[in-house]
């Protein structure tokens, strides 16, 4: 059945004709005021459509309106959620998108520019204070720790329908992206494996074959800039090539007070991509692209946010360490110990306690260079339409990620911090832990795809396969000294300066930003993961559309730990074997199934019911001395949704509400072990007993009530709920002496980056100017989020944030006598330069939360002290940036 709005019905038909839709006789035709759409998922729909690669310029151009047209309502949306390209309304997912346009009003350069919540179900954080790797979520899947070799995101990552394996890269520069579509709720089908919370999907633009292109530059506030060219060549013999350039930089926004070093918040972002499209003959398309990207940037700086907040000590603070008196209220409700619970550790003198502002200038300076992320890759995917109703398809992939970190953002702020006492006089007692890391990854993967119809039934089924390899090493040295100034055997103040670190001989087995130290851990990775899939929609009547399909997948992993805080595993087996060292080879197959029953109550107007099923990849903990594995989580969701177009196309909604039952989730357990060559500080992941609870309502409301005035309201709730875990420790002595006492104590996890509510708002208003294409553009934007915690295994919470964005653009200024357009705009982000911390660490502030394993595993412990107590340190959002830029279309 073929649809029409009325209007202008007759005139669409004409244009419908003259860009040449195919399609058999029962091919679905959408034909709307605002658009011409081939919906591959609709009732009657059989044509095939291209896959969730490169967007197609001609498929873009019958699928909405050019840039800068006006309609009179709201045009439709084409997402490849299906591996078909269908229209968001009809496809029953929950699918929040972001355009081309909305990318550009909201300046986003990188994924790190979405942390602010546009999108309130898809949470982006740093990994600690990092640029360099970033941790993403959506609907309460959010890994604490995905930034060991042997562990895996939860939301999969996607460029061109290409998974990216590690969290690293995931900030470098974005190239010319069509659309970025955030599908939520696990996609195990047709996604596979590690994306249960669901998936990212990045759609870049690709050659169109005629000659034109685009060129932007900016500046800004804190030294920014940035810079890009998008070029298309004429097609030739069959060949189309498109050329994308980026250039992004900011200066430190932190300054380091230390001369010669780099201060904090800074970047500097460069790329490259090349994308070659041949169509030999009609039905065979093959797309080729290859980019290569370098992101040189520095942590955000990370303040003390406090001191002593739990009141371990009454009185003032010394330049000596305070013992903690037995029975502190201070100290973890449901322990005991005998002897004192640790120690005050003393403010060094010069450093400065601020939880309400950002800092822009450090109270200490500390050597400081800028991390460095490599990328590179290439894709090839080959599309063959064989028959009218059958498309094969083949996506080939390989990329690389090398990754040399420098991150000491804690400086003074955290323990380890040196005991200024008199003894410091003579020489310098170190501080400032430097936390230095080499990553390499490489993956390979290959997926065939089918795609077609068979009467009244769409169809996809395919054969996935993915290779990868990663290694890493990382160590902590001391970067700096204090040294005591005493007067009459009182230690007054202290001078401080950088301490040679890392001195010792070369090492071929590890790399560049660990050269000469003693080696915390390094580990090496290999993974392979099989899939085959299927997924198949029965348009049982015109309304009624029932669909089915399943994934078999089997992951295999194996890896070493090849280095143990300063031991050589692999010249010290003895060592490894008296630590529980086990190498990871490990085997796990999972079939997830899924099934939807959608119903179109009008034209405008969808429902749906869907079960769907997900999980993440199990591995091991690098950060503990025995390579403790890890299995892997399961998800099961229950969603139902609704989707509806009113009011002659001026408003539209989308709701959605779910529960999520997950087990074996991987929470992770600060902890410190006992070892054959001393006690240390560890993160073990296990998986929790009992089922994790998800529950949550998502809402998407855009209106239009006249031809240039757009509101978009969204809104997220989710609540998580993970059972608590019965801990017991072995408890010790202040001098670390097992006293046969033993405690068991629940413990509490939760979902890190996860708010209970979160929304975003936006409006858009244009003004025509004269009787050209040249219009001014306003675009606001407000973002909220309530508070969430850091760390699973505290109750600390972060800051709430509310964001407002704005943006003045001047559009399609026509010069030069031909079709070039000029585009100025100027555009904040943070307009109102609210400040919050983000992110909030208290393992400063807590005595007396290590252990060493949950129950039911034996060498259980618990030690007194961590360290010391100094207070919580954490990091701010970034503060009000803003500027101006320009874009010549040609």
């Amino acid at each position: 059945m073929n649809r029409y709005n009325a209007r202008p019905a007759a005139s669409l038909l004409a244009l419908a004709t003259a860009l040449g839709l195919a399609g058999t006789a029962n091919a679905a035709v959408t034909v709307t005021a605002d658009a011409v759409f081939v919906d591959a998922a609709a009732p009657e729909g059989s044509a095939v459509e291209a896959p969730a690669t490169a967007a197609d310029p001609q498929q873009d151009a019958a699928a909405a309106p050019a840039e800068g047209e006006q309609t009179d309502g709201l045009t439709d949306i084409v997402v490849t959620a299906t591996k078909r390209e269908t229209n968001l309304q009809r496809t029953p997912i929950s699918i929040s998108v972001m355009g081309a346009e909305t990318i550009r009003e909201r300046k986003v350069q990188s994924l790190l520019d979405l942390t602010d919540g546009g999108i309130p179900s898809l949470r982006v954080a740093t990994f600690e204070a990092r640029q360099s790797a970033l941790t993403i979520g959506i609907r309460g899947i959010v890994p604490l720790d995905a930034n060991q070799p042997a562990r895996e995101q939860g939301v999969g990552v996607y460029i061109d329908g290409v998974y990216l394996g590690r969290q690293h890269g995931l900030n470098a520069a974005l190239f010319d992206i069509e659309r970025v579509e955030v599908l939520k709720g696990p996609q195990g089908t047709l996604f596979g494996r590690n994306t249960e919370g669901g998936a990212l999907s990045m759609i870049s633009k690709a050659p169109t074959g005629e000659f034109g292109g685009r060129i932007e530059g900016g500046v800004g506030n804190i030294g920014s800039r940035n810079a890009s060219i998008h070029l298309n060549l004429p097609e030739v013999a069959g060949f189309s090539v498109k050329l994308d350039g980026v250039y992004q930089h900011q200066d430190a926004v932190t300054k380091n007070p230390l001369p010669g070093q780099t201060g904090w918040g800074f970047f500097n972002r460069k790329g490259l991509r090349a994308a070659v499209r041949w169509q030999p003959v009609e039905g065979i398309t093959n797309d080729f692209a290859y980019d290569v990207a370098k992101d040189e940037n520095s942590p955000f700086y990370s303040q003390l946010l406090n001191y002593n907040p739990n009141g371990c000590l009454s009185g003032g603070t010394n330049l000596a360490p305070l013992a903690i008196p037995a029975g502190s209220a201070c100290v973890t409700p449901g322990t005991s110990f005998t002897g004192s619970q640790g120690t005050i550790r003393s403010l060094l003198p010069g450093v400065v306690v601020n939880g309400e502002t950002l800092m822009r200038t450090a109270d200490i300076g500390v050597p400081q260079r800028p991390s460095v992320d490599d990328t590179h890759g290439f894709t090839n995917t080959f599309k063959w339409k064989i028959a009218p109703e059958l498309e094969l398809r083949s996506i080939t992939a390989w990329r690389g990620v090398d990754v040399e970190q420098w991150d000491n953002s804690g400086g003074a702020h955290r323990v380890p911090v040196v005991n200024l006492t008199a003894a410091c006089a003579g020489a310098n007692c170190a501080f400032s832990r430097y936390s230095l890391a080499d990553l390499r990854q490489r993956q390979f993967s290959q997926e065939i795809q089918a795609v077609g119809t068979i009467g009244s039934v769409d169809y996809v089924a395919g054969f996935y396969y993915f290779n990868e390899r990663v290694s890493d090493d990382a160590a902590t040295p001391n970067s700096m000294g204090a040294t005591a100034i005493v007067s009459g055997g009182v230690v007054t103040g202290a001078t401080y300066a950088p301490i040679p670190f890392c001195t010792g001989a070369a090492n071929p087995l590890v790399g560049a930003a660990v050269q000469g130290c003693s080696i915390d851990r390094a580990s090496n990775v290999r993974s392979k993961s099989y899939a085959v899939y299927g997924q198949a929609t029965w348009n049982a009547t015109e309304q009624l559309h029932i669909t089915v399909g399943g994934r078999y997948t089997k992951d295999k992993k194996q890896g070493e730990l090849t280095f143990s805080r300063g031991v050589n595993y692999v010249t010290n087996p003895t060592v490894a074997a008296a630590n529980g060292y086990v190498p990871l080879d490990k085997e796990w197959s999972r079939f997830n199934p899924m099934a939807t029953v959608a119903y179109d109550f009008s034209d405008g107007v969808h429902g749906y019911v869907k079960y769907a099923t997900g999980y993440r990849a199990g591995g091991a903990s690098s950060r503990t001395s025995d390579y403790r594995a890890f299995d892997p989580e399961d998800v099961k969701s229950y969603e139902v949704g609704l989707k509806a177009d009113l009011f002659d196309r001026r408003a539209r909604i989308n709701i959605a509400a779910y529960m999520m039952d997950r087990k074996g989730s991987q929470v992770d357990l600060s902890t410190i072990q006992p070892t054959a060559t001393g006690n240390f500080n560890n993160l073990v992941t296990f998986n929790a007993p009992g089922t994790t609870k998800i529950r949550g309502i998502e809402a998407d409301l855009t209106v239009k009530p006249t031809e240039r005035l757009k509101f978009d309201l969204s809104y997220a709730y989710t609540y998580t709920n993970i059972p608590e875990v019965p801990v017991t420790y072995r408890e010790f002595t202040s001098a670390g002496v097992p006293t046969g006492n033993f405690t068991t104590v629940p413990q509490k996890f939760y979902v890190v980056f996860t708010p209970r509510n979160a929304a975003s708002a936006s409006v858009d208003y244009e003004v025509p100017i004269g009787g050209s294409d040249t219009r001014i553009k306003f675009h606001l934007d407000a973002n909220y989020s309530q508070a969430t915690q850091s760390f699973d295994q505290f109750a600390t919470k972060n800051d709430e944030s509310f964001v407002v964005n704005g943006r003045i653009s001047v559009l399609d200024i026509g010069f030069g006598g031909g079709d070039q357009k000029l585009t100025m705009g100027f555009w904040a982000r943070n307009l109102f330069n609210t400040q919050y911390v983000y992110r909030r660490d208290p393992s400063n502030s807590i005595p007396s939360v290590q252990s060493n394993a949950v129950a039911g595993v034996p060498n259980i412990t618990r030690i007194a002290n961590n360290g010391g107590i100094l207070g919580d340190y954490g990091n701010f959002n970034m503060p009000r940036t803003f500027g101006v830029d320009a874009s010549i279309k040609f």
